[in-house]
């Protein structure tokens, strides 16, 4: 077995876990993979990772049963990027905040693990936008796992974004932005500008103004079979876009489109793992007093 690893820098009481993962890995006799920089950061806090293959953007691991993305939801984020197509189980270890896609406590670590060799463990198929576009904005990286966004440059005035279901006009947007989330990024950004949470495996999008000016527009959820395209206005000649935490500028003359990606990314689910605590407990659902 062979385990690719990509991570960033951690808080200190997470490394006495981290270090018994490498370690438990080494024991086990599973062939390890580090990304370049994190190992170098690992070396610095005088972890060993025994691993023999390092791995970069440029250069990325040849292959691998299982990813591990130590860190945060962002982490792991980053981390499909590395995983692209190649449709790699990745298992998040959580040693960030939220933890909605790093399900794993840095405490579960070895259990975990012992779970992927036995086999007690479940893949869930989570679904992607992918962006097309007039020139490559993203370097061929023209998927997120979480969202689209379309927002204004400055913070002087709003955009109109005119946007076009399956080639028919939807709506005009008057906003300092627009989201469209995959049921995976419905509790991220979306779901902080009023948008619906979905579940995992729906097979929908959300399309989510950020502070619309009409305030009677609101989230809408589309299959995601739909094409969405823009046309944006604005006094400034350019916007940003992004995909997940990745922005670029472009200009206001550039065409887009958004649809589902042709592949998924593929998550490891544990046994103990259930979403719905997962959002009891990180949205703080019922916390009251008077429950």
């Amino acid at each position: 077995m062979k385990i690719a690893v990509f991570g960033r820098q951690f808080k200190e009481d997470a490394s006495p876990f981290i270090k018994e993962m490498f370690e438990e890995l080494h024991l086990r006799g599973i062939e390890i993979a580090v990304h370049e920089s994190f190992e170098q950061y690992l070396s610095k806090k005088k972890i060993k990772t025994y691993s023999k293959e390092f791995f970069t953007a440029d250069q990325p691991f040849t292959s691998a049963d299982f990813v591990f993305s130590i860190g945060g939801d962002g982490t792991f984020l980053e981390s499909v990027t590395y995983v692209k197509d190649k449709q790699i189980p990745m298992l998040g270890i959580n040693v960030g905040r939220l933890g909605f896609l790093a399900i794993t406590p840095k405490q579960k670590i070895k259990e975990d693990i012992n779970a992927l060799l036995e086999g007690k463990y479940e893949v869930e198929d989570r679904s992607l936008v992918h962006l097309d576009t007039d020139e490559d904005v993203f370097e061929g990286l023209n998927f997120g796992l979480n969202e689209f966004c379309i927002q204004k440059k400055d913070s002087s005035t709003m955009i109109l974004v005119h946007t076009f279901l399956d080639d028919t006009f939807l709506n005009s947007y008057w906003a300092d932005g627009l989201i469209v989330a995959t049921p995976t990024g419905s509790t991220a950004y979306a779901l902080s500008c009023g948008g619906p949470v979905l579940m995992p495996t729906a097979n929908n999008f959300v399309i989510t103004p950020i502070s619309p000016h009409n305030l009677n527009v609101r989230p809408l959820v589309i299959s995601d079979k739909s094409k969405l395209s823009f046309k944006v206005e604005g006094r400034s000649k350019n916007f940003l876009v992004s995909l997940d935490s990745r922005s670029k500028t472009v200009s206001a003359a550039a065409g887009f489109s958004i649809r589902k990606e042709d592949f998924n990314v593929k998550l490891v689910r544990m046994e103990y793992y259930n979403f719905l605590d997962t959002l009891r407990s990180k949205l703080s659902w019922g916390q009251d007093i008077r429950n």
